[in-house]
């Protein structure tokens, strides 16, 4: 399907560009690293059945370009950007779905904690939040080598110490419109890694969170602070097919799962079944 709607919104430093596809309550996917909204298309199609979905390309990614030169990114700048997103698309007074992967996650959980009456539900899928883990700094070292490695030798050397994340596998190629992977290694990387929400305020509105993960990253080192997460908030984490990108891989399945969960929030009518395409 494609975008009923598109367009640009400006923001703070940046302009950020949008899709439309579908009617129904409001979702907003958030991507993650280097991604553009171009990675939710098979997703958002499936979804937009009986949804009204909302892909973006996160400021700097893409078509979404900065006012000035590029800087070193912050969850904080990205969340506005979503909630400003969410006052631009949705009723003045109506509450949305987000669903967040990756550094999305992380995105869609400090939107959350600052503007909690504007979300029906998160769905935080594998937030890369590495600080919480007892061994945080052997794996923040090795993200900072990560960088080094990408100013010293280039591309490719880099994205192989970056397999760590993923067990060892190589990052799988994602549909984008434009390579991100500069921007990505230069200026995300180090600050979203070290990001870590407010655990007080997040306590405050867990009962809007789902921690999610991947059946096939369940072993992955991006898997474990959504692990902890959920432990801490006394939840647990719901598995939606594929790893860590199985939204890219399954998007029938993986959105099918999705339906599910949302459902499940109070005061959502559930929606009707869904065919899928098999895979998890």
């Amino acid at each position: 399907m494609s975008p009923l709607d598109s367009g640009t919104l400006a923001v703070r430093g940046a302009k950020i560009y949008f899709e439309v596809r579908g009617e129904g309550p409001l979702l907003l996917l958030i991507g993650g690293g280097n991604s553009d909204a171009a990675v939710y298309k098979r997703l958002a199609a499936v979804l937009a059945s009986d949804h009204r979905v909302v892909t973006c390309d996160p400021r700097g990614n893409s078509r979404s370009v900065l006012d000035g030169p590029p800087v070193d990114q912050r969850v904080e700048e990205h969340a506005d950007d979503a909630y400003r997103l969410i006052r631009h698309l949705a009723g003045p007074m109506e509450p949305v779905y987000v669903f967040g992967s990756c550094s999305g996650g992380l995105i869609a959980l400090e939107l959350t904690i600052r503007h909690p009456d504007r979300i029906r539900l998160t769905v935080a899928h594998e937030p890369p939040v590495l600080s919480i883990l007892p061994d945080a700094e052997r794996h923040l070292a090795l993200l900072d080598d990560v960088c080094e490695t990408y100013l010293r030798e280039g591309m490719a050397p880099a994205l192989t110490k970056l397999q760590a994340l993923h067990g060892g596998r190589p990052a799988p190629a994602l549909p984008e419109v434009h390579n991100n992977t500069d921007f990505f290694l230069t200026h995300f990387v180090r600050p979203f890694t070290r990001f870590v929400p407010d655990l007080a305020a997040l306590g405050e509105v867990a009962h809007k969170v789902v921690w999610a993960g991947g059946h096939a990253s369940r072993e992955d080192l991006v898997h474990r602070p959504t692990l902890l997460l959920a432990e801490r908030f006394g939840r647990e984490v719901e598995l939606f097919p594929g790893g860590h990108v199985g939204y890219a891989r399954y998007p029938a399945d993986f959105a099918e799962r999705l339906v599910e969960v949302l459902a499940a929030a109070p005061g959502t009518v559930g929606s009707p079944q869904r065919t899928t395409d098999g895979g998890t």
